[in-house]
């Protein structure tokens, strides 16, 4: 069995995580309020961009998602930084240079504290006014060096470590916001779609999915696991296929151009989860291995969320934005890394219309609360090779006799 000679192999990355959280950065200032460790210069990537593509591609790996961080290039409202800008335009030349192809995300999970201030996505009036103005400049600033678009990195994701578990700034637990904060993020891809679409660079969804299971059978876990599963899944999927954005507990809204807004259905899969009768996740399957995040990396999961996608959205083509296993035993990640790979290619064999895969992360980086005890990478911090990314380039690159 193989992949396609156009599917799509690469590494993903945020500038917070690789580069550091910038001095205007909600980010920086939870990193000051002692909420979060300190991610100082990230992983090196803002003096070491140049050499890790170079290394990348050497591996067969030549797409590339990174963030072009909002409060570097607008520190405050209005006023951009030059130096800012040059330098993301001088890393997207040399990803070019290398034969990567730069994706680009808008944002991943921090603002500039002079847009958090405004409410955010919270509030109709930033979110249409702040939002849109970015992404256009963005979008005519970067754009000729852009090989696609990833503008929201996992919404609900976002939404719910900000405004309901308080994991990140602005740190609240409040149900109304948080779907005040989700409605209005599904709305900025839309706002983002509207920017972006039309050009020969591609736009991709990133939504954080897993399968939800009940814990037990008892009537609250059951009912838990579908609320649960209809904010993960239902939500956006309505407004993708139907045009038709719906909250929990609200009235339906129709907003017809949210409907297909995007070129890919791109997402990040890491595990499974159980929803327990007290709406607390717990890892599935039950008794699997659980890494130092919390959760059980499970391959067969992906391809639940493949076939669902599939099932659900026909027609659209699908993305792997993100899929790795955080832990400082590589064997394991190989292990699932290769169990990952069947499922992809027997998924493509059954005619899943499936693009490309993505591994998070590249190069060991910044994982948020964790500060940097958690590796992700297919290299470490030294740019020494794992395994794991021998196993990777063995179905990246492209041999005489077909990959691997």
């Amino acid at each position: 069995m193989d992949l396609p000679e156009s599917f799509w192999w690469g590494t993903a990355s945020s500038s917070t995580q690789c580069e550091g959280a910038p001095a205007q950065s909600d980010w920086l200032a939870w990193e000051r309020a002692g909420k979060a460790p300190p991610s100082g210069d990230g992983n090196g990537f803002a003096t070491r961009y140049a050499d890790d593509f170079a290394l990348y591609a050497s591996y067969g790996l030549t797409h590339h998602r990174l963030s072009i961080e909002w409060a570097r290039i607008e520190p405050r409202e209005g006023r951009r930084d030059d130096a800012a800008v040059e330098h993301y335009r001088q890393v997207l030349t040399a990803a070019r240079d290398a034969g990567v192809h730069p994706w680009v995300c808008l944002h991943h999970f921090t603002l500039p504290g002079w847009f958090a201030d405004e409410r955010a996505f919270l509030d109709d009036r930033s979110r249409s006014y702040y939002w849109p103005r970015h992404v256009a400049f963005c979008a005519e600033t970067f754009g000729d060096l852009v090989f696609g678009w990833k503008p929201i990195n996992e919404p609900f994701a976002y939404v719910a470590a900000a405004y309901l578990l308080g994991a990140n700034p602005p740190g609240t637990n409040d149900l109304d916001k948080l779907l005040d904060a989700y409605r209005g993020i599904l709305l900025a891809h839309r706002d983002a779609w509207r920017e972006l679409r039309g050009g020969d660079s591609p736009v991709a969804t990133v939504h954080n999915l897993s399968p939800l299971f009940s814990a037990d059978t008892s009537v609250p876990a059951e009912r838990n696991a579908r609320a649960v599963d209809d904010l993960m899944w239902g939500m956006w999927m309505r407004a993708d296929r139907d045009g038709v954005l719906e909250l929990p507990g609200r009235a339906a809204e129709r907003v017809s151009d949210m409907r297909e807004s995007s070129d890919l259905i791109g997402f990040s899969y890491y595990s499974a989860n159980a929803v327990n009768r007290d709406l607390t996740l717990s890892p599935y399957p039950s008794g699997a291995r659980v890494g130092p995040l919390g959760y059980a990396p499970w391959s067969e999961g992906l391809g639940i969320v493949l076939r669902r996608l599939a099932e659900e959205l026909p027609g659209r083509p699908l993305l792997i934005c993100e899929h790795g296993v955080g832990t400082d035993d590589d064997e394991w990640r190989c292990s699932t890394l290769a169990e990952s790979l069947s499922i992809v290619e027997q998924a493509v064999a059954d005619g899943v219309d499936l693009r490309g895969f993505f591994h998070w992360t590249g190069v060991d980086n910044y994982e948020w609360l964790h500060g940097y005890d958690v590796p992700f990478g297919l290299f470490d911090r030294e740019r020494e090779p794992r395994p794991s990314a021998d196993l990777l380039a063995s179905y990246a690159r492209p041999t005489p006799q077909g990959r691997r």
